[in-house]
């Protein structure tokens, strides 16, 4: 097991790898494998680059971000011209349902809502605005459309776990509640914790996951 003194180094130097982030603005603070990060940064996307990178270091148990988006000169738009550019984005996305999901934006946070089929719309929505220039934050409030589920859903749930993270798959409960599945356990990264989260999304019929899988060395 590393120590938190590893760790931050570890995270430090992962920050350092990555090309989309300027390393000099994030602090990086890390007790009982809990990191905290901090700091000011220009863009919304350079925010989310620095959490997956972080994500990606072995050895995180958690991440506590306290990191402010504050736009460069050069990075700031109207809310208009962040919503306009926001609808031309779904437009030109293969992923996205254009036409089912609304766009509100307030001082360049962007909220989006409605209602579509299946997570990845809804993911692809959220991954289609984050890096647009003057986007400060995102809330993504699309929800997925009701749908009847399968009486056998909880053992296809169970056997997509078994193909896509096998080594966990022993170590994590499914129990599905209506529409909702809910997984519990213990997988040994962030990157297999999405996985897992990713496998039990492509169900059908499934409009809600909680993930309380926890991540342990």
């Amino acid at each position: 097991m590393k120590t938190d003194a590893q760790l931050k180094t570890d995270v430090a130097n992962e920050l350092q790898w990555d090309p989309s982030i300027n390393s000099t603005n994030v602090g990086v603070a890390v007790r009982d494998g809990i990191i905290t990060l901090s700091g000011h940064l220009d863009t919304y996307a350079e925010k989310y680059a620095i959490e997956r990178a972080v994500q990606r270091v072995q050895g995180v148990k958690a991440v506590a971000v306290e990191l402010d988006v504050k736009l460069a000169p050069d990075h700031k738009r109207s809310d208009s011209e962040i919503a306009a550019a926001a609808e031309s984005a779904f437009r030109w996305h293969a992923l996205v349902p254009s036409e089912r999901i609304r766009v509100k934006v307030e001082k360049g946070w962007v909220t989006l809502s409605g209602e579509v089929d299946w997570e990845y719309q809804r993911s692809s929505a959220d991954k289609a605005v984050r890096p647009l220039t003057g986007v400060i934050g995102v809330t993504n409030s699309v929800t997925i459309k009701a749908q009847s589920t399968p009486t056998n859903i909880t053992n296809r749930i169970r056997d997509a776990l078994a193909r896509q993270a096998e080594r966990e798959a022993k170590n994590i409960e499914v129990m599905l509640s209506g529409s909702t599945v809910t997984l519990r356990g213990k997988v040994h990264s962030w990157a297999e914790r999405a996985a897992v989260q990713g496998a039990a999304w492509s169900a059908p019929g499934i409009a809600q996951v909680v993930n309380e899988l926890k991540v342990e060395n």
